[in-house]
């Protein structure tokens, strides 16, 4: 690992960043103050001169760095020491709009059962809109913005915090809050849809099965014992449907 790239230039960027000033890179810690690593590696390959590191350079500075800065817990990094996070005044109110992000394919969903939280502990809102591409293009390569109704979702019980320069958090978002593009059904979900037949039957329950016209199948009117005993559950031999006809002729072994 040349200079630019040793463990020590890296644990300093990794304690700037979870110790210190985590929304400035759009990472927002849970309850014990840690971030998923793989969030923490899409917010350093967005950073010019970083875009190499992955989870092995960050056990690596643990291993090489006299006291590193933070600690892993499973698929999680945290900063040891939390007390300089920065802490932004709250305004009096947020802003009269805020702009959220969503899966593409999910929001047929959230439109119609609302923002809950997914990736973050809570639901992330940014003050302005590239904020929020911005960290929707982490999830999904073109992400769906809404924008947030601030007054709307207060009306409603919504408690919004502040957090950092520019963003907010807020437990949900209820439907009917916030706006957005058409919602476009997804081709897939289209697909797996059960669509009516062409004769307008319905589909049977259970796949690979028919209903039975007995009268179009042979050809001709069904006694009316044998339509009672279908009406019964009683079976009817197949063989006397492929003469086309419900004969009534003796068969060869009776007829001598």
């Amino acid at each position: 690992m040349n200079k630019s790239r040793s463990p020590q230039n890296l644990a300093k960027m990794l304690a700037y960043i979870l110790g210190h000033r985590p929304d400035e890179f759009g990472l927002f810690p849970n309850g014990g103050g840690y971030v998923r690593i793989k969030d923490l590696l899409k917010a350093l390959h967005e950073e010019e001169g970083w875009g190499y590191v992955n989870e092995s350079h960050l056990r690596e500075v643990l291993l090489t760095t006299p006291a590193p800065a933070f600690e892993i817990e499973a698929r999680r990094v945290r900063a040891l020491k939390r007390e300089a996070l920065a802490v932004e005044p709250a305004p009096e109110r947020p802003p009269k709009l805020l702009y959220a992000h969503v899966r593409r394919r999910a929001y047929p969903w959230v439109h119609v059962n609302g923002i809950h939280p997914s990736a973050h502990p809570q639901v992330v809102l940014a003050a302005q809109r590239d904020q929020a591409e911005r960290l929707g293009r982490r999830i999904d390569p073109d992400p769906v913005i809404l924008t947030v109704n601030v007054h709307a979702a207060e009306g409603q019980g919504v408690a919004f915090a502040r957090f950092g320069a520019g963003w907010f958090l807020a437990d949900q978002i209820p439907a009917g809050c916030f706006s957005g593009p058409p919602v476009v059904p997804d081709p897939a979900e289209e697909a797996r849809k059960p669509r009516p037949r062409e004769n307008g039957s319905e589909r049977p329950a259970t796949p690979g099965s028919f209903m039975m016209d007995m009268e179009r199948a042979a050809g001709s009117a069904v006694p009316e014992s044998l339509k009672r005993r279908t009406r019964r559950g009683g079976k009817i031999d197949p063989k006397r449907l492929k003469r086309g006809k419900w004969s009534r002729e003796q068969p060869p072994w009776k007829k001598n």
